[in-house]
């Protein structure tokens, strides 16, 4: 919404505050202030010129010399090279010295050889947009009218109000009763306790009646809850006033004729959409408002012939089409220059039947904006009234006696009852009944005590208010948000901190990231080849209603291939060195139709490619690897506190590397699986060498133990012993490992593997493996017999177990 400084004066005394503090006020008060606009854009020095004499350049076919009249001592010669300029007019004339909008300075010049003191302005010139210049000056100067009071030498920014400053209100839906200048009004009037003044509206009419010429039928009182026709003859359509013109373009409206600027001037300052139909045209003197037929075809305003549905309103003049209620005229009813009796709509329509046809139409206008919104039902009379008033004195219209009137309107009063001592606890103030009184006053809300309540009686225009806390609201920003006490909050405190579930979010990310991982952010929609294929069977792929594209079409059942679709995207733009996981949700269901929500499960996957580290200093470098990828995930479960209780189990599954694959294992119970991608599907991403892992993070949630226990220093010096084994090839070292640990008891405190060898001087079917074994007592110093003892338990168990041997 855009409003004139210079218009909003006309209905509250506003000289002595400046727009900058308006702004100001009322964005603190809850409407905002986007920004001022000054409608002069830097212009100075611009007058007006009356042309005396005019003769066609000498040596240019499209150029004239004017002397012009500029309320100096004598005329100056502009050349012009302007199509309808002419002998006998007033322009503006931009001075020798002039700066227009865009910061052009007017300097003396010759054109062709002919002396040039100045320049003849276009509108677009003096800094309005284009589409807002009437179309007889489009391609022109600006001519003043032959009624205007004007002088050679007078200021154009003061006599075409250019030194206006225009305020943009940025309005919520539910304060439609500020998308006029009355409303704006009303706003300020609360602001500053000052009264409003409205327009006059008294007609003059005649003694002809208009039921005479016209009748209304609604078909549907829900539809359209009021209808009213004024008729009005002996029109003079022509331009509009200066005045008015200067308004409309200020507030973004396009000037056409004295009666259409008419009805989008009251548009703007009531707030309600009328429309002015040529009488004769119409062809009946009828006026039927129903439904549209199924493929009624119609030609609006705007030239475009529209099919329209029995969803949406129709004005008819008993047969056709002649207007889209709500939102836009019919060409064929339009007022012209040719017109003589108009008939003058005011109505009320169902703001969802306009919105619903405006968004069929895909026709946005002023009107269905104000309609969808919902108009102030008690004032489209009195609105009607001053748009006949306004025709009548600047067209010279004869208003018919009467009007034509179908009113379905449920008059009803609203009140709201406003607890003093509650609205005060709601807010924190402490406001007697009278200030509160006040401030409904200056809203104008009529009110009164009873018992201890303020009974408040809510108008038509602020259909906003509906409940008491929105008289609360209305209070607080009367009163002044800044005059509200500032108070501490009464109760007991706790103190903020993360869930368990969100510290073990946090702790997998900073493990990852420590580890050199970044993490990525993927769609939750795949495709279903993608959603059936890294899933066990039992589960379905779920797919939306109204996907974006095949692609993007069922939810994910899976991280990994999108951490493929990430690595191939990077491989392409030549980054081959990947390190990327993603902590993110899938969706499982095990229903062909969905009858009950998914299951969603978080998981967190890695991937890893490439060089992993590339000390070219040292000449040092690594390859990723599963032991790589391995030593990730294991120091995740370390910071989590489950290494004890995790398991690795070698493993064979769909899409990775069938030799290097394992299942996760959480106290036995299997979360996720770690390995190579397989071959073929790194052919079919085209990806390099590429390890990942997926798991679920909900046992993760149950079994973490985020407790930190220090252990001190050891005080006693620890044995170390190695052993070589020799065992079957298919024996896990894990497996081992885990023999080693039982049979070593409290005496021993660490196994390392060092040493994996097979080929020469090994049986087919053996490998070779070594340990290191430490051995220490938390109390004491251990001897030599105590640790041998412990470890020949070892080497017994090793070979009790998996008939291990001692490699000579």
């Amino acid at each position: 919404m855009l409003v004139s400084y210079e218009w909003l004066q006309h209905y509250i005394e506003i000289d002595d505050i400046t727009p900058e503090e308006i702004a100001e006020k009322m964005t603190r008060s809850g409407i905002e202030i986007d920004f001022i606009h000054n409608r002069n854009n830097g212009a100075t020095n611009i007058v007006v010129g009356y042309v005396k004499a005019i003769e066609q350049h000498p040596d240019a076919d499209k150029l004239n010399v004017c002397q012009v009249d500029i309320g100096e001592e004598e005329p100056v010669q502009i050349v012009c090279g302007a199509p309808n300029v002419d002998a006998g007019q007033y322009v503006a004339v931009a001075k020798v010295g002039a700066r227009l909008p865009g910061n052009v300075k007017i300097k003396k010049a010759k054109l062709r050889g002919q002396l040039s003191q100045g320049m003849i302005c276009s509108l677009q010139e003096l800094g309005i947009e284009g589409k807002l210049v009437p179309k007889r000056y489009a391609e022109g100067i600006y001519v003043f009218s032959e009624d205007a009071a004007v002088n050679p030498g007078d200021d154009v920014l003061t006599i075409m109000a250019l030194n206006d400053q225009v305020l943009e209100l940025d309005l919520t839906a539910n304060r439609s009763d500020c998308m006029h200048m009355i409303g704006v009004a009303y706003e300020l009037a609360a602001l500053y306790d000052r009264p409003v003044k409205l327009p006059k509206a008294k007609v003059r009419e005649i003694k002809e009646m208009a039921e005479e010429h016209m009748s209304v039928q609604v078909d549907h009182a829900k539809d359209t809850p009021f209808y009213q026709a004024l008729v009005i003859k002996n029109v003079q359509v022509g331009p509009s006033p200066a005045w008015l013109q200067n308004r409309l373009m200020a507030a973004g409206i396009r000037p056409i004729s004295n009666v259409v600027d008419v009805t989008n001037y009251v548009l703007l300052e009531y707030g309600q959409p009328l429309h002015a139909f040529d009488f004769h045209a119409l062809g009946t003197g009828e006026i039927h408002v129903r439904r549209a037929y199924n493929d009624e075809s119609f030609t609006t305003l705007d030239g475009i012939e529209r099919t329209l549905s029995e969803e949406q309103l129709v004005i008819t003049n008993g047969k056709e089409p002649v207007a889209l209620a709500g939102v836009m005229g019919g060409l064929d009813s339009e007022v012209t220059d040719s017109t003589t009796t108009i008939v003058l709509e005011a109505a009320s329509f169902a703001p969802a039947l306009v919105r619903k046809s405006s968004k069929l139409m895909n026709l946005r206008s002023d009107a269905s904006a104000r309609f969808e919104k919902g108009v102030n039902e008690s004032r489209i009379g009195e609105a009607a009234r001053r748009a006949a008033y306004l025709i009548q004195d600047l067209a010279g219209g004869q208003v018919l006696n009467g009007d034509v009137t179908v009113d379905h309107r449920l008059k009803k009063e609203t009140t709201i009852s406003l607890n003093l001592e509650q609205m005060n606890h709601r807010l924190g103030t402490g406001l007697t009944i009278s200030e509160v009184a006040n401030i409904m006053g200056r809203l104008q809300l009529p009110c009164e005590k009873v018992d201890h309540d303020l009974v408040v009686t809510i108008p038509e225009r602020r259909k906003d208010l509906v409940i008491k806390q929105d008289l609360y609201e209305e209070v607080a920003r009367i009163h002044g948000y800044d005059n509200i006490p500032s108070t501490l909050p009464i109760g007991t405190t706790t103190q903020g901190k993360r869930s368990p579930k969100q510290l073990v979010r946090s702790q997998i990310r900073s493990v990852l990231s420590a580890a050199g991982l970044a993490d990525v952010i993927s769609y939750s929609l795949t495709s279903p080849a993608k959603a059936t294929r890294f899933v066990e069977d039992v589960y379905r792929p779920i797919r939306i209603d109204k996907p974006m594209s095949e692609e993007r079409s069922v939810m994910r059942t899976s991280l990994l291939p999108h951490l493929y679709d990430i690595a191939a995207h990077n491989r392409n733009h030549r980054n081959q060195d990947l390190f990327i996981y993603e902590l993110g949700s899938v969706f499982l269901t095990t229903e062909e139709r969905l009858t009950v929500l998914p299951r969603e499960e978080e998981r967190v996957a890695g991937l890893i490619s490439g060089t992993y580290l590339n000390h070219m200093w040292q000449g040092e470098k690594k390859q990723s690897d599963f032991f790589l990828l391995k030593g990730m995930v294991e120091q995740l479960f370390a910071s989590l506190g489950l290494t004890a209780d995790v398991t690795f189990k070698q493993t064979e599954q769909a899409d990775f590397h069938p030799g290097r694959t394992a299942t996760i294992l959480l106290k036995g119970e299997p979360i996720g699986i770690i390995g190579q991608v397989h071959p073929a599907l790194e052919d079919e991403w085209h990806l390099d060498e590429s390890y990942a892992f997926e798991l679920t993070i909900e046992p993760l949630f149950n079994q973490a133990n985020q407790m930190v226990l220090y252990q001190g220093v050891p005080k006693f010096p620890s044995i170390g012993r190695d052993i070589a084994l020799v065992v079957d090839q298919h024996i896990p070292v894990a497996d081992l490992t885990t023999v080693i640990e039982e049979a070593g008891g409290s005496l021993l405190k660490q196994v390392n593997l060092f040493d994996l060898y097979e080929g020469e001087h090994l049986e087919d079917g053996k490998k070779s493996v070594a340990f290191s074994l430490t051995y220490r007592h938390n109390e004491r110093t251990l001897t030599d017999e105590e640790v041998q003892e412990q470890h020949e338990q070892v080497l017994q168990a090793l070979t009790d177990t998996y008939q291990a041997t001692l490699r000579s």
